[in-house]
């Protein structure tokens, strides 16, 4: 997308949230699921939707919390044939204004930040009063996704020498790609 947002972008106001917090519902439409199809490098995304809780945390902070859920074809890292995969996320994520105390981490030792990589984010900064609730979704909907996806069977194509035999389907890509180019 050339603006740079999300397929699914929502803009959630976050300025009067209920004290149980605002259920948000997004399914993306086909030619949502072809942009973030494209996006993500995928041969298809059948279906894809998002349930998500937007709600007040601590004293200006925001909890967007919710899972999302989706139908997705990749292509086999060795065999390139089609394989059918879903994304099942659960998550949630924290936001507080921009210069707010909660983005500073209390974990300081000898003038030294600590941080935990095993452990929970910290809070991220907004301005204004919205937050873009789609743009995170698909961040974890693209934590979701197989980065090696490999069809069932599907044993590793070993490349070939020089003497002219098949290197396998990556090969032959990459060779139309360079003829193309």
């Amino acid at each position: 997308m050339s603006d740079g947002k999300s397929p699914i972008s929502f803009e959630a106001n976050i300025l009067r949230l209920p004290a149980k917090g605002m259920p948000v519902r997004i399914e993306a439409d086909e030619a949502q699921r072809r942009a973030m199809a494209d996006a993500h490098h995928l041969v298809e995304v059948k279906s894809f939707r998002a349930d998500l809780l937007v709600e007040n945390w601590k004293r200006d902070g925001v909890k967007v919390s919710g899972r999302v859920k989706a139908a997705i074809v990749q292509s086999c890292i060795t065999s390139l044939e089609p394989i059918d995969a879903e994304v099942d996320e659960e998550f949630h994520a924290l936001f507080v204004p921009e210069g707010s105390k909660l983005t500073r981490p209390d974990a300081y030792e000898g003038g030294e930040m600590i941080l935990d990589a095993e452990g929970e984010d910290g809070p991220e900064p907004f301005s204004g009063d919205t937050i873009d609730v789609g743009q995170l979704a698909e961040e974890f909907f693209a934590l979701g996704i197989d980065p090696y996806p490999r069809k069932a069977g599907a044993a590793p194509v070993a490349p070939r020498g020089d003497d002219g035999e098949d290197r396998g389907p990556l090969y032959e890509q990459l060779k139309a790609l360079k003829r193309d180019g």
